[in-house]
């Protein structure tokens, strides 16, 4: 399987070019489906368009492209490429999230127990150091080592809805007159 950390550090920069910033890169589906999926956002909107979406698929592919002519192809076997925005009920990858997202409800499943527990759900209180603070339903105040966290996501609710900016509608003009030229043609 690829290294997923090489592959970070090639796509990095290339999304910083661009003025995104990485959520999230991962390898899954195994042999049978794989697939490199990239989430990334404006800092400053926390948004992902679809043009911007277009532009670091495109340049990711050019990149991958030239290294493999050049012999040194980060991947060796066929893959999918997926670039997404991390969407509302987004993963927390970067311990700034998790103070970012304080007063929302999230996620957490630790690698290894803390008090004896992996799994905490809960309101996110911020970071202390370099732990996560959540008060968990169950226990309460919970100090998480972040660099123990195995996954955390935010929880879908309605005041995580009413926090989020509107979605930026710039492109979407473009991409319907698209879908109505398809259905004109008789196309799906």
């Amino acid at each position: 399987m690829a290294d997923v950390n090489a592959i970070t550090a090639i796509i990095a920069p290339e999304a910083e070019a661009l003025g995104l910033a990485l959520v999230r890169v991962a390898f899954f589906g195994g042999t049978s489906d794989p697939t490199l999926q990239i989430m990334a956002e404006r800092p400053d909107t926390r948004q992902l368009t679809i043009t911007d979406c277009a532009a670091l698929s495109r340049r990711i592919s050019e990149i991958f492209d030239t290294m493999e002519a050049e012999g040194r192809d980060p991947i060796d076997d066929a893959y999918r490429l997926e670039v997404s925005s991390p969407g509302i009920d987004r993963p927390l990858t970067r311990i700034a999230d998790f103070a970012d997202w304080a007063g929302h409800d999230a996620k957490v499943m630790m690698a290894e127990a803390v008090d004896g527990r992996k799994a905490f759900q809960g309101v996110l209180l911020g970071v202390e150091g370099d732990d996560i603070v959540i008060d968990d339903r169950k226990v309460g105040a919970a100090r998480l080592p972040f660099v123990e966290m195995a996954h955390a996501k935010l929880m879908l609710t309605d005041r995580l809805i009413a926090a989020t900016r509107p979605i930026d509608m710039a492109d979407a003009d473009e991409f319907e007159d698209e879908t109505d030229i398809l259905e004109d043609e008789g196309q799906d």
